[in-house]
């Protein structure tokens, strides 16, 4: 039998999961699992990078790990695990730093953005934070990193990172390729729709967020902006329109072309009110079981226990042989 190909991707645990975040990564996750054998991690070492109030921070590791198992990640078939639990991410951090180049660094464009707004702490970490990223893909040997056109820079420097340690120490890492499977809808803000909905965004209109009450989803809905016209139709010149039938789409199912010929002659209230109902549906059974798990906290300390156990296993096979390259000496046991 085949071994199944590798897939390592993560999410911050720095705000709450967005309507985006679902329908564009986290519905996808679910095909994969009876395919692939997936590491799905709460990259909380790398949310430190910007300050956060430590118990706010827990409570979203969390509430991000809940998540996880209520959109129908089973634990059983992937691992899910907190990174701060598997300490070989920053112990092979370590080593990688002294394999990339400040060059290298100085090219990453998130760093720029980041630092432009947090000009009050940048700091080393946020720096060098592309190096504990690739140290997360490669200690696990992962194949595939599913990534959007804002991740690929980080792709391509830990393959970068990894090709050259090969180079130099012989066979090593394997080289991670991106994951190109079916694309997520790509959701935008609600108020602001030629920017990508974001977890961070500081105006609460512009996102809808996972655990955002029916009320709340379908008054955030008939205020999204809209645009000049009547028509609902999708086009480069109608980005609220647009957006909104996107969202209507994957709640749904529905072609384009199949909700454009609904909404035909209907006016932008009964269209609005129609798309925030379909999120409404889309979210309820998460929400349900979101609530069902929290009440379960033995069951989910075991699933946390147990993926950092398995995560840490299959991390220190790779630390120990990368350890032994670089010359460090056998721990004696």
């Amino acid at each position: 039998m085949e071994e199944k190909k590798r897939i390592f991707s993560g999410m911050q645990p720095s705000g709450m999961i967005t309507l985006g975040n679902y329908l564009g990564a986290l519905k996808n996750w679910t095909n994969l699992q009876d395919d692939y054998d997936c590491l799905y991690c709460i990259v909380d070492m790398h949310a430190i990078t910007v300050r956060q109030d430590p118990v706010k921070l827990r409570k979203q590791a969390r509430d991000l790990l809940t998540q996880y198992l209520a959109v129908g990640i089973d634990p059983e078939k992937n691992t899910i695990y907190y990174q701060s639990h598997v300490s070989q991410h920053a112990e092979l951090g370590w080593i990688l730093n002294c394999f990339t180049y400040m060059g290298e660094l100085n090219r990453m464009t998130q760093f720029k953005d980041k630092a432009a707004k947090h000009s009050d702490n940048i700091n080393a970490g946020l720096y060098t934070y592309p190096v504990l990223m690739a140290s997360d893909i490669l200690l696990y040997q992962t194949d595939l990193v599913p990534v959007g056109e804002d991740q690929r820079q980080h792709l391509e420097i830990t393959r970068d990172i990894a090709g050259r340690f090969n180079g130099i120490y012989g066979e090593t890492f394997k080289i991670p390729e991106a994951y190109i499977g079916k694309v997520g809808a790509r959701i935008m803000s609600l108020q602001e729709p030629t920017k990508k909905m974001s977890k961070s965004d500081e105006n609460k209109n512009n996102t809808i967020l996972l655990m955002d009450e029916p009320a709340v989803i379908m008054n955030k809905v008939k205020r999204a902006m809209t645009d000049s016209g009547s028509e609902i139709r999708h086009g480069e010149d109608k980005p609220g329109i647009t957006n909104l039938l996107n969202i209507y789409c994957a709640c749904t199912g529905k072609t384009m072309e199949e909700a454009e010929r609904e909404f035909d002659g209907a006016g932008y209230g009964a269209f609005k009110t129609a798309v925030g109902e379909a999120v409404v549906a889309e979210l309820e059974p998460v929400q349900k079981r979101v609530k069902e798990l929290e009440k379960n906290k033995d069951y989910l300390d075991e699933v946390i226990k147990y993926g950092a156990e398995r995560a840490g296993k299959l991390a220190a096979r790779t630390l120990t042989k990368v350890q032994k390259k670089v010359g460090f000496p056998p721990v004696i046991r």
